[in-house]
């Protein structure tokens, strides 16, 4: 079973139906929530790091265009003096750090073609599949090893992670198998604090998936750069597969870790209901069984469920962040955006600073800041290991915001997703698509 929280054990003790798990609001066949047969220790402990104050703003950052005229940008992470960059619709790409941190108005030339698209055996790029995440050894450049995550179809549809030796210039496979479809792919990858490999995987339009331990879809799974899964994972018995972390995710597209190592992620909703969700070993975030609080008319309320871990960020029904990548920022250069999380929106077409506070922020849930620039999460059903209050910076100036990663000069880095043929109003733009690093004003 998943461990509740104090607001979920308050509010199923005060709750008139008692369900077990058993879901009443969607309208599918009664089902329960999967749990691991046996589930390491919740090792959640109070943040030590400075919650954020203050009001973050974009008078905070000066922005500047790094890289334009760029094909649907995916995913960008920062190694030594490298920098790698996904397309979506092509290969990766390597950069110089110092040059993104100091240039400007640079040209995807300005970057080495490290791997073409056709080198990735199988690749396609059906709908939103393609060329997703990638991430870089804990170890690099002495182990000069690059992680790709990205769609292929081999007869049918699916996702693969492989790893490209720089140096000999081989990829081998590290996790095939993966659901895929034309949507709900997930696709982000990243090396948590213990050197793991996080990797994040969609529903596949196929929702049922997410509470099977076995599917590798709707999940976030940890494995070993050489593709086992990590020894401290949950036990799913036998037809599980224990690179299984976490299931019943819709699609993720979003990973960070508070600087205790805490792990997080953002996934879309269905039609909004948007989450971002603090991860705990072996547990289940409920889809497609349970997705909002009380009040929505049309999915399981997580009250009603003890195996649901709630999430810290629910956007309801109303409200849509098409959320994808993500980063915590524990620099000192932006101050003022110190200790919170970034959250790259899509159809929403902004960037939303989340502060997290271990205590109630003095407002009511949905309640806006007294400079009316903050919004505050805090229902009763929600997770309260953190109580989020969500700021709105740069709601239309960019466009659609695929992720955001911090650089080791400390700036921030935001990628646009204008050409992935899903852009409106004034964009695509003439220069999109963008590197757009933002620096302390």
């Amino acid at each position: 079973m998943g461990s509740p929280t104090r607001r979920h054990i308050l509010a199923a003790a005060g709750s008139s139906i008692a369900l077990a798990g058993c879901l009443t609001g969607s309208g599918a066949d009664v089902q329960e929530l999967t749990t691991p047969e046996a589930t390491p220790d919740d090792d959640w402990t109070e943040p030590e790091w400075r919650p954020a104050d203050g009001t973050p703003s974009e008078d905070d950052v000066t922005a500047t265009t790094v890289v334009a005229g760029l094909e649907v940008p995916w995913d960008l992470v920062f190694a030594a003096d490298d920098a790698f960059l996904t397309e979506r619709t092509g290969g990766v790409r390597r950069f110089d750090a110092t040059a993104l941190a100091t240039d400007a108005d640079l040209s995807p030339d300005d970057g080495e073609l490290l791997l073409e698209a056709d080198a990735l055996p199988d690749r396609a790029a059906p709908g939103e599949g393609g060329t997703l995440g990638v991430a870089i050894h804990p170890e690099y450049p002495d182990r000069a090893e690059l992680f790709v995550y990205y769609t292929v179809d081999d007869g049918a549809v699916g996702n693969r992670v492989v790893s490209y030796d720089l140096e000999s210039e081989t990829l081998e496979t590290v996790l095939d198998g993966i659901p895929g479809a034309t949507t709900h792919n997930g696709g982000r990858i990243t090396f948590g604090p213990e050197e793991y490999l996080w990797v994040l995987t969609g529903d596949a339009e196929e929702p049922a998936l997410t509470q099977d331990p076995g599917a590798r879809a709707g999940a976030v799974l940890r494995l070993t750069p050489d593709g086992e899964p990590a020894p401290e994972n949950p036990d799913w018995g036998a037809d599980g597969d224990q690179r299984t972390y976490t299931l019943g995710h819709r699609n993720p597209q979003g990973i960070a870790f508070t600087p205790q190592g805490t792990p997080m992620v953002a996934e879309h909703g269905p039609a909004a209901r948007d989450e971002v969700s603090i991860l705990r070993p072996g547990g289940n975030y409920g889809w497609d069984l349970v997705r909002g609080g009380p009040d929505d008319p049309e999915y399981g309320s997580y009250d009603e469920y003890d195996d649901a871990t709630p999430p810290v960020v629910n956007t309801g029904p109303e409200t849509t962040w098409a959320p994808s990548g993500m980063a915590f920022y524990d620099g000192e250069s932006i101050t003022p955006w110190e200790n919170r999380m970034f959250v790259c929106g899509l159809a929403s077409n902004a960037l939303y600073a989340v502060s997290l506070h271990p205590e109630n922020g003095g407002l009511e849930d949905g309640a806006e800041s007294e400079d009316g620039t903050g919004v505050q999460n805090d229902a009763t059903w929600l997770d309260d290991r953190f109580t989020a209050t969500i700021h709105t910076l740069f709601e239309g100036e960019y466009g659609r915001l695929r992720h955001i990663e911090r650089g080791p000069d400390g700036s921030l880095y935001l990628l646009t997703s204008n050409r992935d043929g899903r852009a409106s109003g004034a964009f695509p733009a003439a220069d999109d698509d963008r590197i757009v690093r933002l620096d302390p004003a």
